[in-house]
């Protein structure tokens, strides 16, 4: 585990593509255009284009492919295909679809995978209507239908809607983006920006936060709530005589992610600075996703074995309660794409049992020490000095951390407070919040 970082007396600055009005005048230029509603094809100029009015009004609607899909041809001539199946299972009628909980009721076992339309209709131009062989009538919205067309550009706008994928990649040159924690704890617009950024660039500095314990567990209130964890729902970073984690002391930490020995590591870190010592202490990231498509590109046969080698991790000890947690993590976490989504990297727990054949152990060895190298190189690395006041929040998946050494002395001369969320609670608030502040606006 451990948990340690610290902003650098050079001079911070705002991000400057996640400034307020950037996020939301990007947003609300997305919530006024979408992709053309293409399902199997699409037809005319518009959809060509990819981007058409948010207003979604319906031409004609028809049964196609031997009535098991609807096609709906829009106003602005595009079409999107719909499968039968699909639409029966998405049914919103009451007797399907339980509104107050957004959840579905129609069973799967009672949805027939075969199913045609036996009658489609035009009730206007914002609604049509599906009668199926059990003469059960369904309804759909127009909008509700736009939206969840089928056709490669309207579902890469609900991915970017629904999951904000998209990532800016930085190295030694990063400007730390930095918003005030007040705004944010009082201000919708500042706290949407926040976490747009965090999810974007992968970690921000909230600044001017009071100097004692207690801000994080304000700040896990203004998102939802906090990771508990074995080392409590926030812990204390400071020297600590028979420290039971390598982050109290006063030695350097190298690059890692936290907690790669739970089997869900925590998504998002906050640290806050109470306390800073004179000499020593800066703290160091490195971006672990820019990091990886370096060596993917520089080593192919590097990026496969720490993409494919499980590595045990374990941690135990006495804090919050006693504990002993072991798992088995890769380096690099890719998706289907191989592209990483998660960083699983902690020298200081990597354990000594080790499950691979003899012959594998010298290679992945070589090839974590060349991913080390990349992300110690000064191209990667970005060095700074948190000061009181100060909550770094990052994104414990993608950034590596570490922290330089600092002067052991007989008084506390640093003190940090940390504390976790899981990306599911972060993601719920900024979607609740992207919610609220385009209705207002």
């Amino acid at each position: 585990m451990g948990r340690h970082l610290q902003p650098s007396e050079k001079e911070l600055h705002d991000f400057p593509l996640t400034s307020p009005g950037d996020v939301l005048a990007t947003e609300r230029r997305r919530r006024r255009r979408r992709p053309c509603g293409a399902g199997s094809r699409c037809a005319g100029a518009g959809a060509r284009r990819g981007w058409l009015s948010m207003s979604a009004a319906v031409r004609t609607v028809r049964a196609a492919g031997g009535g098991r899909s609807v096609c709906v041809r829009w106003e602005d001539g595009s079409e999107s295909r719909y499968p039968c199946v699909w639409l029966r299972d998405s049914c919103q009628c009451p007797l399907c679809f339980l509104p107050s909980a957004g959840a579905r009721r129609l069973r799967l076992e009672d949805l027939d995978v075969d199913i045609v339309a036996k009658q489609v209709a035009l009730a206007d131009s914002k609604k049509i209507s599906v009668t199926w062989p059990d003469e059960h009538t369904s309804e759909y919205e127009a909008e509700w239908l736009k939206k969840r067309c089928f056709s490669e550009e309207a579902r890469a706008v609900m991915r970017a809607d629904l999951f904000l994928p998209e990532h800016q990649y930085w190295g030694s040159d990063l400007q730390l983006p930095k918003i005030a924690f007040e705004e944010i704890m009082y201000n919708d617009e500042s706290a949407y920006r926040w976490l747009c950024t965090l999810k974007k660039v992968g970690i921000v500095l909230l600044t001017g936060a009071a100097t004692r314990q207690g801000e994080l567990i304000k700040l896990g209130h203004r998102i939802g709530f906090l990771r508990l964890t074995f080392y409590g729902p926030t812990w204390q970073v400071q020297d600590k005589a028979d420290a039971n984690n390598v982050a109290y002391t006063t030695e350097r930490l190298c690059f890692h992610t936290d907690y790669p020995a739970l089997q869900h590591p925590p998504g998002v870190q906050f640290l806050h600075c109470i306390k800073q010592t004179a000499a020593g202490g800066e703290s160091e990231v490195v971006d672990g996703f820019h990091v990886s498509n370096k060596l993917k590109k520089q080593n192919p046969e590097a990026y496969q074995i720490l993409s494919s080698t499980a590595v045990d991790y374990t941690d135990v000890g006495v804090d919050y309660c006693d504990f002993a947690v072991h798992c088995k993590q890769r380096i690099i976490d890719t998706d289907s794409r191989g592209q990483a989504i998660r960083i699983n990297y902690n020298n200081a727990t990597r354990d000594t049992v080790f499950d691979i054949p003899a012959e594998k152990v010298r290679p992945f060895y070589a090839a974590l020490k060349e991913f080390n190298d990349l992300l110690n190189s000064a191209e990667h690395k970005f060095t700074f000095k948190m000061k009181p006041g100060d909550v770094l929040t990052f994104d414990n998946w993608r950034v590596l951390h570490g922290r330089q050494g600092y002067p052991p002395c007989a008084e506390v001369t640093r003190h940090l407070e940390g504390a976790y969320a899981d990306w599911d609670v972060v993601m719920s608030r900024l979607q609740l919040l992207r919610k609220r502040v385009l209705e207002r606006d």
